[in-house]
């Protein structure tokens, strides 16, 4: 699978896991112990997400394909 939405991955010292957010696709999150695992969590919850959004119906952003401008 070919992931081309932007995943910004950090740490988080309160939960100590590295946290990683799609910001296209809403809510998508997901969590690992490092930041390689945060990382498939990551690709595997787009997965997730856009199959969910398929099955219901819904609209699936295509992705910018560039850096998001975050502020």
């Amino acid at each position: 699978m070919m992931i081309k939405y932007e995943i910004i991955i950090y740490w988080s010292s309160e939960d100590k896991v590295f946290i990683a957010e799609v910001p296209e696709l809403p809510g998508c999150i997901a969590h690992g112990d490092s930041y390689e695992k945060a990382l498939d969590n990551a690709q595997q919850a787009i997965q997730l997400w856009i199959d969910t959004a398929r099955e219901a119906g819904d609209p699936v952003p295509e992705p910018k394909g560039r850096r998001l401008m975050l502020a």
